[in-house]
């Protein structure tokens, strides 16, 4: 597994790495910055880039949110998690509509570290820190329930979710990944996995966001 990581600390780098390699050996960084400014240098000439960057938010020349802002529609196939100190809900939501894959708290343990990297790669889930999966919950279930679409004829074309397919967004959006959905609801993680394609699909969306935010405002969940 190849990562990139982005903080303002040196000691804190050098410190994450360690942390890592306790506990895995099979990742090496491939990217180490100091803020976003330098990542988004030196991502351009990096080969192979990172799977996955764990990004820190507050830096001085360009902050996390904002490198993520620029850097994921420009590199589709690398995933973000923010690893910070902060947990207030403004930093928190911000990153999620920047386009961060999971939000971790810097006081995780190394292994939750490591589980969250192999999560997002696999595209086996949102991962977050428990305390900031329930603000993001509480944020998401507080959007005004104005309709998903604009005209009748658009939201015909959306196929409303079955009562399974409620139950694994839910908890997916909980920061569960689909190991802990399959124990939980009594499933094959491969069900799990199928299930959400098939959410994607009826609503036309690519994201664990956009899927949540549609079926809270059509009041499906």
């Amino acid at each position: 597994m190849l990562i990139g990581i982005v903080d303002d600390k040196l000691y804190l780098r050098n410190s994450l790495k360690e942390k890592l390699a306790s506990v895995e050996n099979d990742i090496k960084v491939v990217i180490e910055a100091s803020d976003g400014t330098e990542f988004l240098k030196l991502i351009k000439t990096t080969s192979p880039q990172p799977d996955v960057v764990l990004m820190d938010i507050e830096m001085h020349e360009l902050n996390g949110i904002e490198t993520v802002q620029r850097a994921a529609p420009v590199y589709p196939s690398v995933k973000f998690i923010m690893l910070t100190v902060f947990d207030d809900d403004d930093r928190i939501f911000n990153a999620i509509k920047a386009g961060a894959h999971g939000y971790l708290l810097k006081e995780e343990t190394a292994q939750n570290i490591i589980d969250a990297i192999y999560q997002v790669h696999q595209d086996e889930g949102a991962p977050m820190s428990p305390g900031i999966a329930r603000k993001a919950w509480k944020w998401l279930t507080a959007l005004p329930a104005t309709p998903a679409v604009q005209n009748q004829s658009a939201k015909d074309q959306l196929e409303p979710l079955s009562e399974r397919e409620k139950e694994i967004l839910k908890c997916s959006m909980e920061g569960k990944e689909y190991t802990q959905i399959a124990a939980e609801l009594f499933l094959s993680k491969h069900t799990v996995r199928q299930h959400m394609k098939n959410i994607y699909s009826k609503l036309h969306v690519s994201s664990k966001i956009e899927a949540l935010q549609i079926s809270l405002k059509n009041k499906w969940i």
